[in-house]
Formats: structure tokens, sequence, C-alpha cells
């Protein structure tokens, strides 16, 4: 409903009417807007209040989704005040530059002007911008090859066909992106994406699409394995792990296997080394499996308080970090389920050191390294000295003498920071590159097999570190396997590792 302020009804009987229903529209969105904030309310306390309270994250986005949805109708059915007066427009994101534009002129009817019968001249324009959707489209690529002959020595010539991702298949490396990340980045299985096709009248089956998957990522194996080679040679990582279900036909269940994580992130002081996320998968948990992964590694190794990183800690070499996110967690559960006020002591502490951080983040580790002594170390010496305290006077057993132990216990591994500048205060890094494994993990359920365990770590690597260093996977994965399949030489690949690489435009005519 628009109402027009410089031409209002003279009728009072209407200007009744019209008040009237100004009036019930006010009341229908002051109702409205009350029960949106009494879901917000719900919603807070289903995310921040107590465990048993607690939403799923992705529950929550999509809650909130759905309220500002509501928002928005309700918005969109309130009276628009129509003025002559110029008012101020909302500032908003210019649409990028790189979409194509379509042109649509909306022109008077007449250059004459209908009020006086004078001529029109243009004096401006108004031009307004609207994001428009072009569906997917498939496609048809014929690739035609004509025959030659000579009719001297009977000689038949003919240009060689070209070379295929997977062999004798029907996709192109467009095609088989698309596949991949939908499955791996957009958390889409498989046979959903048939379903898919099969809207568009393309009837490829489930089973086809995971052909693809596993002949598209053996090219990309040599890639990844480059990948892994260039990120362990750092002297600098976040390291931990997260289960993915696997199918264990045999037992006709599924078996827990692993998921092993390493970020590399220097971005907080200014390191030279661009970031990057690696995945490799193992059939279990054992202590090993890090220990072999970082056989050659020699630097600082930020971890959680997963024991089997202890045995890395004897190699001569590697320094381990421990992280105070992993340690306040304790405290805010202690908090939080008994109201204790040691517990909520002990988590604005480590507040202020978190503060500081906030304060350095991005100078160089040497003025990291001074603020933190100058203001970090008073905090962590007395936070020490306080919890030690605390840990004789609480009981034994008590999930508060639990989370004091759990941080006296990595003393030295929490306090790493304060002796070297480049060490961050906990493994959020990695934290944030497991993140997409678990929606992946909601999603798919299980990988299939061992196999299907590789290949979740391959993609998953190469679509990380993507996103960490500003490349769009689909675009990047695409112009890969084309040149993959065009004969890029092996001694090169570092040149298609996400950091270097850089877009190329191979039409052929």
């Amino acid at each position: 409903m628009q109402l027009d302020l410089n031409n209002l009804p003279c009728d009072p009987e209407l200007l009744q009417r019209l008040v009237c229903d100004i009036a019930a529209a006010i009341d229908d969105r002051d109702t409205e807007i009350e029960r949106l904030k009494s879901i917000i309310k719900q919603l807070q306390r289903m995310q921040f209040g107590r465990s048993s309270e607690r939403i799923d994250p992705d529950q929550f986005a999509l809650g909130l989704e759905d309220i500002d949805s509501d928002i928005a109708r309700v918005q969109e059915g309130q009276p628009a005040v129509i003025s002559e007066a110029p008012t101020a427009q909302a500032r908003r994101r210019a649409l990028p530059d790189h979409l194509p534009r379509e042109d649509v002129r909306l022109d008077v009817e007449s250059e004459v002007c209908n009020c006086c019968g004078g001529t029109l001249h243009l004096v401006g324009e108004s031009v307004s911008e609207m994001l428009d959707w072009v569906p997917a489209q498939l496609r048809v690529v014929r690739t035609t090859r004509p025959k030659y002959a000579c009719r001297a020595c009977d000689r038949v010539m003919q240009a060689p066909a070209p070379e295929r991702v997977i062999a004798g298949g029907l996709a192109t490396p467009a095609l088989l992106a698309h596949v991949l990340i939908s499955k791996y980045c957009d958390h889409l299985p498989l046979y959903r994406q048939s379903q898919i096709l099969a809207r568009h009248n393309v009837d490829l089956c489930r089973s086809t699409l995971a052909g693809w998957v596993g002949g598209t990522c053996w090219w990309l194996e040599a890639l990844h394995e480059r990948l892994c080679k260039n990120v362990f040679a750092s002297d600098h990582l976040f390291a931990d792990d997260t289960p993915i279900p696997v199918l264990d036909p045999g037992r006709g269940r599924t078996k827990t296997a692993r998921l092993w994580v390493y970020a590399r992130d220097q971005r907080p002081w200014g390191g030279p080394e661009p970031p990057a996320a690696i995945y490799l998968f193992a059939p279990d948990r054992r202590a090993e499996r890090p220990v072999a992964h970082l056989a050659d590694f020699r630097g600082i190794l930020h971890v959680d308080g997963y024991a089997g990183f202890e045995q890395l800690a004897d190699k001569e070499g590697i320094t381990l970090a421990a992280c105070w996110s992993h340690s306040r967690r304790k405290f805010y559960d202690v908090a939080e389920a008994t109201g204790s006020l040691v517990a909520t002591h002990a988590l604005r502490r480590i507040g202020e050191l978190y503060a500081i951080e906030a304060r350095i983040r991005g100078r160089s580790p040497a003025d990291r390294l001074a603020e933190r002594r100058t203001f970090s170390k008073p905090i962590a010496d007395a936070l020490n000295v306080w919890l030690d305290a605390q840990l004789r006077l609480v009981s034994g057993r008590s999930t508060l003498a639990e989370a004091i132990r759990y941080a006296l216990s990595r003393w030295h591994g929490l306090t790493r920071f304060l002796h070297d500048g480049r060490v961050e205060l906990d493994t959020n890094p990695v934290e944030r590159a497991i993140r997409p494994v678990a929606l992946g993990r909601k999603n798919h359920l299980f990988a299939g097999s061992d196999g299907g365990g590789q290949r979740w770590a391959v993609v998953c690597s190469l679509i990380a570190t993507c996103k960490l260093n500003d490349v769009e996977p689909y675009a990047y994965l695409r112009d890969v396997l084309r040149r993959m399949i065009d004969g890029h030489p092996v001694n090169r690949l570092d040149e298609l590792l996400p950091w270097n690489w850089k877009p190329a435009d191979h039409v052929k005519t």
C-alpha cells in the first residue's frame, strides 16, 4: 500500500477510513514485531544458554533466516509514503563489475509536454540495477575431426582425439568440477545431484556420478601431494582431527575413521607463507598417525588436549603450543552448570588475554611479543598462582578441579605465546577448517569406503585452500583439470597450487 502525501483525498469519510486502515496496519505490525522479538530471545537462549537448551548452529542460522523473511513480509505490507521531497537512500553495496549487464530503457511515450505542448529535452537520466539469475544450463559440446585421404599413397590423416578427464566419459572438466564442488563444497550428495539433472531431462544415475568423482580425484591426487609437501615444509602449523563415519560392509554398519587436518595461517603476524589447509584420511585415531604425518616437520605446532600429540613433544625440532580456547571451554561449562565464581573469574582473566590479542593482531612478531611481555605476562603469571591456590580449596573430584588441572597441566604450552610472537592463543584456524567437514558429514551421512575418505581429503584440501586465498573453487578446479588433460608438466605442479594459480582462457576454435 502506497500513500501519496501530496494527493490526499478531501472527503472526510475517506480520510477517516484511511486513518483506520493505517492504524490497523500499525497494530498488526506491532503484534508481529513482538512475536519476532520473542522468537529471537528463545533462539538466543538456545544458542548461548545451558548445553541442554542449545541447538545446532546451523539450525540457529535457519531460524534467523525465517525471522528475516518474516520481517521483510511485515515491511512489505506497510504503507509506503510517496513524497516529492528528496530523501536520502540507504547505501547499498555496488553489484560486481564483472557481471554482464542487460540494458532496459524505459522512455516516455512522447517528446511533447502533456501540460503545455512544448518540446521535451533530455536533462539527465536515472539508472538503477537489479540482480538477476540465469538458471544453470546443460549443453552438448560436439567435437568434429575431419578425415583427409591422400590419393597418391592412400594415407588417411585426422587430428588426434582430445584427452578426456574420464576415459570415454561424457563429462567435460566444467561439469566434473561442478559435481565435485556440489558434493564437497556445497555438501550436496550425488543422489540429489542426479535428481537435479533429471529435472533437466538428463538421466545420469548416482553410480555414474560416483565414477566421475573417482576418476577426477585420480588427476588431483598429485596436486594434493604437492600441497601437503608445501604445508609440512612450514615451521608454523595448527593440527586437529575430526571423525567421519565410513561404511563397513562386513559388519553391516559404519566405522569411525578420521580426517587429520593441518592448517597454516600466518596472516595474524604478517608471515610470508600463504594460508592453506590439508586433510589426510586415516582409519583410526592412533597417535602414530600425526607422528607419521609430521615426520619431517620442524617448528611450532598448535594442538588441542589430545594426548597423542604429546609424542611429538619428544621429537627434536617440534614445539607444542596449547590452546586457550579449549581451556576456556572447560571453565565456561562449569560456570554455566554451577554458577561458580571461581570459573567466572578465570573466564574474565582469559578474556583479558584475548582482548590484548585482538589489539595486536596483524602486527609483526617482535611487536606482538613486546606487547605480550608487557601486558599479557602479568595476567598469565597471576592466573597461574591463583589457579594453583584455588585447586587446593575445591573438591578434587569436582568439574571445577578438573578444569583447573586441565589448564595447569598444559601451562607450559599455554604460555608458549609469551616467548614467540608468531604463536597464537588457540587452534581456531584449524577449527574453522574442520567446520565444513562437519557440514558435509551431516549431508553425506558417511563415506562409502576408505577410498571415499581419501577422496574427501583430496578435494577438501584444495577447496579449503582456495577459500583461504580468495580463489573461487569451481573456476579453479575447472581450469586445473583442463590444464592437466592438456599436458601440464608434472614438474610444474606448484604453478597450480591455489595461491600461485592464475586463470587462463582455454577456449579453442
